[in-house]
């Protein structure tokens, strides 16, 4: 058993079942415990667009070590220097946003293996066991345990899909929906024919090969239904901040008139 739970969401998948998560915003640790409690098979710890450093989505990491969710980071950018620290934390992937072309795919995969495969920097502390475990140990499965997954979420990735579908130690793409539309000249528009046809068209192209296929989205029963139809192996859905305000607001309005 691993320590960031990567083998349960490979192992779903691999039996034909989807894995379902949801982003995580806020700073406090118990939060991903919850959604691991609650049965989420993943987290996504958003450093993209939310207050969370490194040292707390280490914490977000940890407090899944003791449930059956996988914590996945989306970190800031493809840069090779600010994916090398989220890998130390040892999650069980990360997720790089706003790719643009193969190339750039290429680079971030690069960033997340060890040599020869790769130019990932050698210094790992959690992922050792703290020293628990022997080089060679380490290094036996180390590029495989942490997944790496990209976001087509621009029209130049879509248009790129192929290429990009090819680079070899890549583990998955995710659509997002509101990204690609602005890419398109159809900010706001998530919903729009031409972004959902372009968004089935990266899913078919995706299940054709070996790679993941995941979308984030809010939570639409009837949509969900349809993606997983189309392929779809993972779903991003909601947020903390969301499902948090939605309750709220769901007790304040009944209550309101007693």
């Amino acid at each position: 058993m691993s320590i960031n739970n990567i083998e349960l969401f490979r192992a779903k998948i691999a039996k034909g079942g989807i894995c379902i998560g949801t982003p995580v915003s806020f700073s406090d640790p118990a939060i991903s415990e919850l959604f691991g409690d609650a049965g989420c098979d993943f987290t996504w710890i958003d450093m993209e667009h939310c207050p969370i450093d490194l040292h707390t989505a280490l914490g977000h990491v940890m407090a899944l070590r003791g449930t059956n969710a996988a914590p996945l980071i989306r970190v800031l950018s493809g840069d090779p220097n600010v994916i090398k620290p989220v890998l130390e934390l040892h999650p069980a992937g990360i997720v790089v946003p706003q790719v643009r072309s193969a190339a750039e795919v290429a680079t971030v995969v690069a960033a997340c293996k060890y040599p020869p495969a790769g130019i990932r920097g050698f210094g790992p502390r959690r992922g050792r066991a703290f020293g628990g475990m022997s080089y060679p140990e380490y290094l036996r499965d180390a590029d495989d345990q942490i997944m790496v997954l990209v976001q087509i979420e621009h029209i130049d990735a879509a248009r790129d899909l192929d290429a990009i579908l090819a680079i070899r130690g890549l583990d998955g793409i995710c659509i997002g929906f509101n990204d690609l539309a602005g890419s398109m000249g159809l900010a706001g528009q998530p919903g729009h024919p031409q972004v959902l046809a372009l968004a089935e068209e990266v899913v078919c192209r995706t299940r054709q090969t070996a790679k993941y296929a995941g979308v984030a989205m809010g939570f639409d029963l009837p949509m969900i239904r349809h993606w997983r139809e189309v392929g779809v192996q993972w779903f991003s859905l909601g947020g903390d901040f969301g499902l948090l305000y939605g309750a709220a607001r769901s007790m304040l309005d009944q209550l309101r008139d007693l």
